[in-house]
C-alpha cells in the first residue's frame, strides 16, 4: 500500500498550488465528493490534486493496516481456487482510452494539453475512476496489455498495446503529469492495483506470448528468436495466396500442395538468417554501440539490411492484410517437422501458416530458453504487482507444452489466479478446461446480436448451460462492433445487459464505453464485413475522433452524455450480488420456452428465485403465463418487480395459483424476484 499512500501524500502537497481548471465528466464524480467544484453543464471543474487525493482518501478508509494490498486479492481473502471468476462482473478497459478526457475544455483532444494536464488515460486517473466502477458493482477490471509497447510500424497515431516491446516493463505512456517525474510507471501501476484491492476489485491483464513488437527488446540479446527478411523484400512481403487451396487451416493433408506452390517458394526465398548468425563479429560491434540505444532497431536495419517480418493470419488465403506492427516469436529452433521434407537445403527460419500454428506443427528443437522466459511473464506481474488473473492471447496456437508451462507457473504462485483462454469456438470448452483454463472468451458477442436468426435464444438455452467452464457474457468486446450499432440499437444494448447479468455459466463483461452507448469500435478485428470502411461509419465527420480506433489512435470516449445505462447496470449488479448463492449453481437454472422469440430465464434454489421474461420481438408485446408452481412445487409466491422498462421497480404482490401473468413490452427483458 506504500505506493498508493506515497502518491496520495504527494498530491496533497500540491493542492494549494492547484487551480480549479481541471474538467472531469459528470459520471466520474464520486457521489459524496466534498472538494471545491464549479459546475458547467455536464462538466465539473475542480482542483485535480484535491480531486484525486480525496478519492484516494476515501479508498484508504476501507483499508486494513494489517493487510498487504500489493499482494493478489486471493492472498488477502485467503482463497485457494479461482471460483471467484464464475460470478464476476468485469469491466474491460484500455487505459489510454478509458481514462482519457479533455481536461482543459479549451482545445481539441491532446495527449498533454496546454495546461500540462495528461488528457490521455493514465494509471492515476484509473484510480480516480474506481468509485465509478464500484457504482456498477464491478469486481474485476480487465486491462488490455499494459506491457511497454512500441511506436514503430504504427497502424495509427500511437502504437497498439499488443505490439509489446518489453514484456517486463509497464507502459510509460500511462504516467500522469500530475505526479511530475516523482513516481515511475511501475509505482503508478502498483498504486492502481493496491487501490483496486482495497475496494475488493481484482485486476486481470491481457498477455501476448506468441507475438512481439517488431523492434522488441529481446532482439538485442537473442536475434535468433525472430524471423528476418531482406530489407528490399519488405514492400512485397505478404502471406502467399495458394491457388489450389481454399480459405482453410494448414493440415498434414494440404502441406504438399502448400509447399509446392510457386508463390510459397518465392515467399521462402525472401527469408534470411539473423544478423548474429550471419556475421558474429559485426553483431558484437553493433551491440557495443547500441546496447542502450532505444532506437537500436533503426541502426540494425541500416547496418545489416534486414528486418523482422510482419505477422499474418494462420488461415490460408485469409483476406486480412499483414499485421505490420507485430512479428512472431520463434518458438522452435528447427523447422516444423512435417514441413522439412518440402524445404530447400539451408532454408533460413521462415513464417508460413503452419509455422504460425505451432500447436499443430511443432519442430524437433524447442526454443527452451524462450519458453522459460515466456512462462515467467505472468509470475513477474503477480509477484511485482499482485495481479489476480490473465487472459492468454492465442494460447490455443501455442505448443501444448508451452501453454501448460505458462498456466502451471502462474497457478503455482497463486492457485486462485484465474486464466481466460482466447477461445472463440464454444465447442472447445472442454479442451480449455482440460488445459487448465478457468474460462473462455467465447462468442456471445457474435451470437447475441443475431436475434432474428435465432442465435440469441440458442445461446441462452443450449450453448451456455452446457459449458464445462464459464465464458464471457457480453454483446461486445474490444475487437467487435459496439452493441449500440447492432440491429435494435439501444434496446438491444439494454436487453443484452440484462441477459448477460443472469447468463448461466456467464462471466458478465462490460466493455469500456458500452455503458454510455459509445458507437465507435475500439478495433475492427471481429465480425466486421468491411473493417477498413466501417471505422468511418459510426461518428459524424465533424467529430474529432471520426475514423479513429482506440487500439491505434488517440481516443477519448464520449463521456459528456446524459444518455447512458449506468443506473441499469448498477441495479442489475445489486440484484446479482444479492443472489450470488442462487446464481452460482447452474443446476438452479431453467430455460422456459415460449415460442420463437419469447423465453424465460428462471433461477430457483427451492426457496428464492429470479424470473426474467424476455421478449425478442421488437415490434409487438408478448403475454406470458409462467407456471412457477411446476418448478417450485408451490402455489403461493411473493413476487417483486426489480427491473421494468429498464428502470428500477419495487412493485410487489402475491400469487396463490402458481402462475405469474405478465405482458412484456417489445424488445424488453424484465426482472422479478420470487419467494
Amino acid at each position: 500500500m506504500k505506493d498508493l499512500k506515497d502518491i496520495n501524500e504527494y498530491l496533497k502537497s500540491k493542492v494549494k498550488k492547484g487551480k480549479k481548471n481541471y474538467a472531469v465528466p459528470k459520471n466520474w464524480m464520486p457521489e459524496n465528493y466534498s472538494g471545491d467544484v464549479k459546475l458547467n453543464g455536464r462538466k465539473f471543474f475542480l482542483n485535480p490534486y484535491e480531486y484525486v487525493s480525496s478519492v484516494i482518501d476515501e479508498i484508504l478508509k476501507n483499508s486494513d493496516e494489517k493487510k498487504d494490498y500489493s499482494n493478489p486479492l486471493s492472498f488477502i481473502k485467503e482463497e485457494k481456487d479461482p471460483s471467484w471468476v464464475n460470478l464476476s462482473t468485469m469491466y474491460g478497459a484500455h487505459i489510454r482510452a478509458t481514462a482519457a478526457y479533455i481536461h482543459d475544455q479549451k482545445t481539441i483532444f491532446m495527449p498533454i494539453d496546454k495546461l500540462g494536464y495528461t488528457e490521455s488515460g493514465t494509471y492515476l486517473k484509473m484510480i480516480a475512476m474506481i468509485p465509478y466502477f464500484k457504482k456498477m458493482n464491478i469486481d474485476c477490471i480487465y486491462l488490455l496489455p499494459i506491457s511497454q509497447s512500441s511506436n514503430k510500424f504504427k497502424k495509427g497515431e500511437v502504437g497498439s498495446p499488443y505490439a509489446v516491446k518489453d514484456y517486463f516493463s509497464v507502459e510509460k505512456d500511462y504516467k500522469d503529469t500530475l505526479l511530475d517525474d516523482e513516481f515511475s510507471s511501475n509505482q503508478q501501476f502498483a498504486a492502481f492495483v493496491q487501490a483496486c484491492h482495497i475496494m475488493e476489485i481484482r485486476v486481470m491483464l491481457d498477455f501476448v506470448p506468441r507475438t512481439a513488437a517488431r523492434d522488441n527488446k529481446l532482439i538485442l540479446d537473442h536475434p535468433e528468436w525472430f524471423y528476418w527478411i531482406d530489407l528490399k523484400e519488405l514492400n512485397s512481403y505478404a502471406p502467399p495466396k495458394i491457388k489450389n487451396l481454399k480459405f482453410e487451416q494448414p493440415t498434414k493433408e494440404n502441406l504438399e500442395i502448400l509447399y509446392n506452390d510457386d508463390e510459397v517458394k518465392k515467399h521462402l526465398s525472401k527469408f534470411r538468417f539473423d544478423p548474429k548468425t550471419t556475421n558474429p563479429k559485426k553483431w558484437e560491434t553493433f551491440l557495443k554501440k547500441n546496447k542502450d540505444n532505444p532506437d537500436f532497431f533503426d541502426e540494425l536495419i541500416k547496418s545489416f539490411k534486414i528486418i523482422t517480418v510482419p505477422g499474418f493470419s494462420d488461415w490460408i488465403n485469409d483476406t486480412q492484410p499483414t499485421w505490420d506492427d507485430i512479428t512472431f516469436l520463434r518458438l522452435y529452433l528447427s523447422h516444423p517437422e512435417e514441413a522439412e521434407k518440402y524445404l530447400p537445403k539451408n532454408q533460413p527460419p521462415y513464417v508460413l501458416f503452419d509455422v504460425v500454428k505451432s500447436s499443430n506443427f511443432p519442430g524437433k528443437e524447442k526454443n527452451q530458453e524462450l519458453w522459460t522466459l515466456i512462462s515467467n511473464i505472468m509470475p513477474f506481474y503477480q509477484k511485482n504487482f499482485g495481479i489476480d488473473g490473465a487472459r492468454l492471447d492465442m494460447g490455443h496456437a501455442l505448443p501444448s507444452e508451452l501453454e501448460d508451462m505458462i498456466i502451471k507457473k502462474a497457478k503455482e504462485y497463486d492457485p486462485a489466479f484465474a486464466i481466460i483462454a482466447e477461445e472463440l469456438n464454444m465447442d472447445n470448452h472442454n479442451r480449455a478446461k482440460n488445459n487448465g483454463y478457468d474460462g473462455i472468451l467465447g462468442n456471445s458477442w457474435w451470437s447475441e446480436p443475431r436475434i432474428d436468426e435465432g442465435w440469441t435464444k440458442k445461446f441462452v438455452s443450449k450453448i451456455m448451460p452446457e459449458l464445462s467452464l464459464p465464458a464471457f457474457a457480453t454483446s461486445e468486446t474490444p475487437d467487435s462492433p459496439r452493441a449500440i450499432t447492432r440491429k435494435y440499437g439501444e434496446n438491444f444494448s439494454k436487453l443484452s445487459a440484462v441477459i448477460n447479468t443472469f447468463m448461466p455459466n456467464g462471466i458478465t463483461f462490460i466493455n469500456s464505453g458500452s455503458e454510455i452507448f459509445e458507437s465507435q469500435p475500439m478495433n475492427t478485428g471481429l465480425d466486421f464485413e468491411k473493417p477498413l470502411e466501417e471505422k468511418f461509419k459510426y461518428l459524424k465527420p465533424n467529430d474529432q475522433f471520426y475514423g479513429k480506433l482506440a487500439f491505434f489512435d488517440w481516443y477519448a470516449l464520449h463521456w459528456d452524455t446524459d444518455h447512458h445505462m449506468i443506473k441499469l447496470l448498477k441495479y442489475l449488479g445489486n440484484i446479482k450480488n444479492n443472489h450470488k448463492n442462487l446464481l452460482l449453481k447452474k443446476e438452479n437454472y431453467r430455460f422456459l420456452d415460449f415460442g420463437e422469440k419469447s423465453f424465460v430465464m428462471f433461477w430457483w434454489d427451492g426457496k428464492d428465485g429470479i424470473v426474467i421474461p424476455i421478449n425478442l420481438n421488437f415490434d409487438n408485446p408478448y403475454y406470458f403465463e409462467i407456471n412457477l408452481g411446476y418448478h417450485t412445487w408451490r402455489g403461493n409466491h411473493s413476487i417483486k418487480t426489480t427491473i421494468e422498462n429498464y428502470r428500477r421497480s419495487e412493485s410487489s404482490w402475491d400469487i396463490n395459483d402458481g402462475i405469474l401473468r405478465v405482458t412484456i413490452n417489445p424488445g424488453e427483458a424484465r426482472v422479478f424476484t420470487i419467494k
